[in-house]
């Protein structure tokens, strides 16, 4: 199949309708509202609904509504948005029903600004709603990988019956790239669990409400479970010159690319660079750090925020090595030339030992 130039917002919504996606409720937000436009455009032509709700609140309890019919469902906001959405999020995940959900970052707190930032990591991560649960995160940082991992986020939502974010900041979801769709569709299938109306599915009961105490509990017990069955299988991170580097460069989103082209130069420069991004966000790649943190000196965490994923990598590494922060804010962007000064500084800092001269041309 040829790839196509698009943006990634156009790209994730025709990825889900290929995936056997044929509901979609939403209400457009800046930098999120291609997605609800392609939706609008492309879901009645292959026998989907479309509709724009009233509001964020009404779209996500919709959402509820089409999963306990057994329909791929999915809808797309932005913080503002995504925070109108924490009590139903909340109560699909207790009732167990699966759905994806895009979040394309913008600026924050409150209204903030139109720009891209990566803010809502802990109100998508550690979950903005109420009780024990989670949701899945997944971070693409191409067109492609707006593709690839929202595909994946379909069969996670499935697999585990609970609701699975994409997470986006502005730059993945607006910017055009080439990409390339998966060769065979997912027909809609009616799973057994699901409420369809008819005598078959009459003793199908989907709640989130447990009044006895002990109900509850094994509810939660049972939730947990599921948890930790994801983070057993399904964490995901690439890891980029790593293997020998002694400064790791840590980041998500947009943010991978400028590492490896940071990790490029530096590495030019003799200095022992290397890039661990996470893609899944939770459960988050532990393992991926502490055996990069065998040999590393020193990790460098980089974010479009005052330093939120900081904190999980800190408690992957357990104080095994060092971390630091570099971030900006606002929708203001590390530059390239901010953080390969960075680098500089704290190779030298730490005494980093250097490249070889044979090495070093393999980066000019």
């Amino acid at each position: 199949m040829p790839r196509q130039l698009m943006k990634g917002n156009e790209a994730l919504m025709k990825t889900a309708m290929l995936c056997g996606c044929r509901a979609f409720y939403g209400y457009p937000i800046t930098p999120a509202s291609e997605i609800t436009e392609a939706a609008a455009v492309y879901m009645p032509q292959v026998g989907g609904v479309f509709l724009q709700a009233e509001s964020e609140v009404a779209a996500i309890n919709m959402l509820y509504g089409a999963s306990s019919a057994g329909i791929r469902c999915m809808t797309a906001s932005s913080g503002p948005g995504i925070s109108l959405m924490q009590e139903g999020v909340s109560y699909m995940a207790g009732a167990e029903l699966p759905c994806v959900i895009a979040d394309i970052t913008r600026g924050g707190p409150g209204l903030g600004n139109i720009a891209a930032e990566q803010s809502d990591y802990h109100q998508v991560v550690k979950g903005g709603g109420n009780g024990n649960y989670r949701t899945l995160v997944l971070a693409p940082y191409s067109a492609q990988e707006m593709v690839d991992l929202t595909a994946w986020a379909f069969d996670l939502a499935d697999r585990y019956r609970n609701p699975v974010v994409v997470l986006a900041d502005g730059f993945v979801g607006q910017m055009m790239e080439p990409v390339e769709f998966p060769r065979s569709a997912v027909l809609p299938q009616s799973p057994d669990w699901a409420v369809a109306g008819n005598a078959k599915t009459r003793s199908n009961f989907i709640t989130s409400l447990h009044m006895d105490p002990n109900s509850l509990e094994d509810h939660n017990n049972h939730l947990e479970a599921k948890y930790s069955e994801a983070e057993r299988q399904e964490t995901r991170a690439e890891q980029w010159l790593s293997e020998d580097a002694e400064i790791v460069l840590v980041g998500y989103g947009i943010i991978g690319r400028i590492l490896k082209a940071v990790t490029a130069e530096a590495r030019a420069e003799g200095i022992r660079v290397g890039v661990l991004r996470p893609i899944t966000l939770y459960p988050f790649p532990i393992s991926a750090f502490r055996r990069t943190a065998d040999h590393a000196r020193l990790f460098v965490v980089v974010e479009m925020s005052n330093g939120q994923l900081i904190e999980d990598v800190r408690l992957a590494l357990n104080g095994a090595r060092p971390v630091e922060f570099l971030g900006r804010t606002g929708g203001n962007v590390p530059s390239h030339q901010e953080l390969l000064d960075f680098v500089r500084t704290k190779a030298l800092e730490i005494g980093a030992s250097h490249v070889s001269q044979k090495e070093q041309m393999a980066y000019v």
